[in-house]
């Protein structure tokens, strides 16, 4: 009987035991859910999340408005080609002096450079030549005209004679002399170089010879010298061959030059080049701008906002309502109860009223979140696993 009852405690023992474990994790599992912060999320998926509060977050109307397309593009200054003018010797020769150099302003008239011409010599060699022979024609016609006048021994031919070759004489120092000023001569103060002088006022944009370079003459290439007259330039814009479809003659543009990006300019395209390039794929797109102030040098880059003359029906919402994620651009619509569901959408420009159109992913009437930044800041707070981008796993 001592034994049996002995063994009957020990189960009783061991029955009471359990029975206040399992009271206990009852209690520990009731408390933990008492104390669960009410305000926790629930993470339903990928693209879903449940907040607890859904009026926290305020909704807005997709809307729809006529816009015109706008397309952005970049591209570089250069001058105008109806305002560059190239500078040459008339004649070749050696380059002696240089007296500016490339980016040089100059006035028309200044002179640039001096250049040694064997050729110019020649010329003026055989300028004095004549000279010399019309002074001597000259004295013999003279004295053949005195003696004939007064009955002397000279003869009617004689006479003829000294006058014609005076006539040739003439002829032949206007042909010398011709000869002197087309090769960049002068006469006046005869000498064997040549003063190569600006044609008009501007920039030296290009620069091809240096002191004691042999220069080419007049038909030769390339220039000495290069000048262009900056008060008006050109920017030249590189479009896609898929994209030309979208720009027209006419079509207004913004332009951000990126050494000036607190001056924006207005442009419009006056050109658009018929021939693509086979590298690139791309057309270049002329846009004329006024530069009084010089500020705009050839070789500055730019981006151009082009700006259709037409308009298109597109979607705008409040750029607000957008936040970029995984270089993706998302919003929120409402899923019902307190669930919101994130959505990816193809955005557009933005516009100067702080709205964005929305080219993909969202028609007009639908409501979504105005501020998708701060829903998803409130999710990722409560669950930091909350839209996380799903990787897919290699097999």
């Amino acid at each position: 009987m001592t034994l049996l009852r002995i063994s009957l405690i020990r189960f009783a023992f061991a029955v009471g035991v359990c029975a206040g474990i399992s009271a206990c994790n009852q209690t520990d599992a009731t408390s933990e859910k008492e104390n669960a912060d009410p305000r926790a999320a629930t993470h339903v998926n990928n693209n879903i999340i449940q907040l607890p509060h859904a009026e926290d977050f305020p909704l807005v109307t997709a809307d729809s408005s006529l816009l015109p397309e706008e397309l952005a593009v970049n591209g570089s200054i250069f001058p105008d080609t109806n305002r560059t003018v190239a500078v040459n010797a008339l004649a070749g020769g050696r380059i002696a002096e240089i007296h500016a150099r490339l980016g040089d302003r100059v006035t028309k008239g200044q002179l640039l450079m001096r250049v040694h011409s064997p050729d110019l010599a020649n010329a003026i060699a055989a300028l004095k030549q004549a000279q010399a022979d019309q002074q001597l024609a000259q004295r013999q016609y003279e004295r053949n005209k005195f003696l004939y006048e007064r009955g002397a021994v000279v003869s009617q031919n004689d006479y003829q004679i000294a006058e014609d070759t005076l006539l040739d004489a003439q002829a032949t120092t206007e042909n010398a002399l011709t000869q002197v000023k087309l090769l960049g001569g002068d006469a006046n103060h005869p000498s064997a170089f040549i003063e190569v002088r600006a044609p008009a006022s501007g920039v030296i944009v290009e620069q091809n010879y240096a002191a004691g370079a042999a220069a080419r003459s007049l038909d030769a290439t390339p220039n000495l010298f290069t000048i262009a007259d900056l008060s008006k330039v050109w920017l030249l814009c590189d479009v896609y061959e898929n994209n030309l479809s979208q720009v027209k003659l006419g079509d207004s543009a913004r332009i951000r030059i990126n050494a000036y990006p607190d001056r924006p300019l207005q442009g419009t395209i006056t050109n658009i080049f018929s021939i693509l390039d086979p590298n690139t794929r791309s057309s270049k797109v002329r846009i004329e701008l006024d530069n009084p102030d010089r500020i705009l040098l050839p070789g500055m880059f730019a981006t151009a906002t082009f700006v259709s003359q037409g308009k298109t029906p597109r979607i705008i919402v409040p750029a607000k309502a957008l936040f970029r994620l995984h270089d993706k651009d998302w919003v929120f619509f409402p899923a019902g109860g307190n669930q919101f569901k994130r959505v990816e959408v193809k955005a557009g420009p933005l516009n100067r009223d702080g709205t964005v159109q929305i080219l993909s992913g969202l028609e007009a009437g639908q409501q979504l979140v105005a501020n998708a930044l701060q829903l998803s800041a409130e999710a990722s707070s409560i669950n930091p696993l909350a839209f996380q981008e799903v990787k897919k796993e290699t097999p």
